[in-house]
């Protein structure tokens, strides 16, 4: 706790830090593929591929889906009907997932730090989502995400002064960890919600902090 009071910026991944959302996300994935059409074997693949990107744009998921898993020509329509799919079941079931406790004890917690939500899904979904469920006041630096990767939002954020450093940022992925690298943040990782199989021997290899979860920050 007494190390947060450094930090002028914390970024916070959405599914599997601020919500737990990642079997979610895995369960849109797999349906979407289905109701257009695939067959079990291909959805899983379709999660498999999402599950090895973690937190990586939608857009680009649904593009190898297309043209690595069934063999299809990537067109405007069709990608546009995949991502009103995907974000349709996805709509429902965001509302009802659990948000991280001690969030709010956390923010009271770190008033000298602006906050930003920096996830792969998309970024008009996220935003919609947010201020449904009364989240979006948390985050006064800012709600973004796809179809821009984290890499690219990272870089623009500290170019135009809207990440202060020193910085962190608390993750659930490889990804995650690897693009706060690359941008100069320090990075914790949580690890009670995510889907990395290997995360304690990555986190090892890397030195990396680990957290189980938000309220842990707090002790």
């Amino acid at each position: 706790m007494k190390e947060l009071k450094k930090y002028k910026s914390i970024v916070f991944d959405c599914d599997g830090v601020v919500l737990n959302s990642n079997q979610t996300k895995i369960d849109a994935y797999f349906n979407t593929a289905k109701r257009q059409g695939g067959t079990d074997a291909q959805a899983q693949a379709f999660v498999d591929y999402h599950v090895k990107l973690g937190s990586f744009p939608r857009n680009g998921k649904i593009e190898y889906y297309l043209k690595e898993i069934v063999k299809q020509p990537v067109t405007a329509s069709t990608m546009q009907r995949y991502m009103e799919t995907f974000e349709e079941i996805l709509d429902k079931t965001l509302m009802q997932c659990e948000v991280a406790p001690g969030l709010p004890a956390l923010k009271t917690a770190t008033p000298q730090a602006r906050w930003m939500l920096l996830s792969g899904g998309d970024q008009a979904e996220l935003r919609r989502i947010f201020a449904r469920r009364n989240l979006a006041p948390l985050f006064e630096a800012g709600i973004f995400g796809g179809p821009d990767k984290k890499d690219e939002v990272l870089a623009r954020e500290k170019v135009n002064g809207n990440i202060q450093f020193p910085a962190l940022f608390l993750g659930d992925s490889k990804y995650d960890h690897q693009a706060a690298t690359r941008a100069g943040l320090d990075f914790i990782f949580i690890s009670e919600w995510t889907e990395v199989r290997d995360w304690q021997a990555y986190c090892a290899e890397n030195k990396i902090v680990t957290m189980h979860n938000i309220s842990q920050l707090l002790d």
